[in-house]
């Protein structure tokens, strides 16, 4: 069913509304304390080159030898990727939302995220985000992050809609405010219990 609310399409955030963060800082915590490395030289080595790795102009082995492989280890690269890879885990009511989302208003579904080429493709494959997402933002493909306001106007651009046929829904405050500076309503994801309401009073009921 297709309300006329005038929106055709939602864009939504990975980590942290969809999925849990991929790499962020408590799980890098994680990951110093389980292979036993220095928390603040890793946790500075990587502050200095993520903006660059999220941009994809870091391979996945690049990142690793500046920020884990600097040195000696007594693990390996393969157990260090699968750690990064295994913090992923999904929010499934949120997923379902979306696609109830999609399926009962007509919608279209795009990404718009911050996320390192090998993780995106990674987390987009194992929770099956293609089966109703219909395109992808990345920064990792499109070389520039937020909150860069261009992400948004490419993603635009690529929907082919107007900012005020969108709703964005996005859990980092500044970012959701950037969006609507460029006249994207947005939804500043808490849980879903809220977001599902406030999605509600745009006229994009989920049940």
């Amino acid at each position: 069913m297709k309300k006329a609310t005038g929106i055709t399409c939602i864009f939504v955030d990975v980590g942290g509304v969809l999925l849990t963060d991929g790499w962020d800082h408590h799980a890098r915590k994680r990951a110093a304390r389980s292979f036993k490395m220095n928390w603040a030289e890793m946790e500075e080595r990587h502050l200095l080159m993520f903006e660059t790795y999220e941009e994809g102009k870091l391979t996945l082995e690049e990142y690793l030898d500046r920020a884990v492989f600097y040195q000696k280890r007594a693990f390996t690269r393969a157990q260090f990727r699968r750690f990064m890879f295994q913090q992923s885990r999904p929010y499934p009511e949120m997923i379902e939302m979306v696609a109830q989302l999609k399926a009962r208003h007509g919608l279209r579904i795009g990404v718009v995220n911050n996320e390192a080429r090998e993780l995106n493709a990674y987390r987009i494959r194992t929770f099956k985000l293609g089966s109703f997402v219909d395109f992808f933002v990345s920064s990792c493909s499109v070389h520039v992050r937020k909150p860069d306001a261009e992400i948004f106007r490419l993603a635009l651009d690529i929907a082919h809609v107007q900012a005020r046929q969108v709703v964005y829904i996005e859990n980092t405050p500044m970012f959701a405010q950037v969006a609507e500076g460029l006249g994207i309503r947005s939804v500043l994801h808490t849980s879903c219990e809220t977001t599902r309401a406030k999605l509600s009073a745009f006229g994009l009921a989920s049940e």
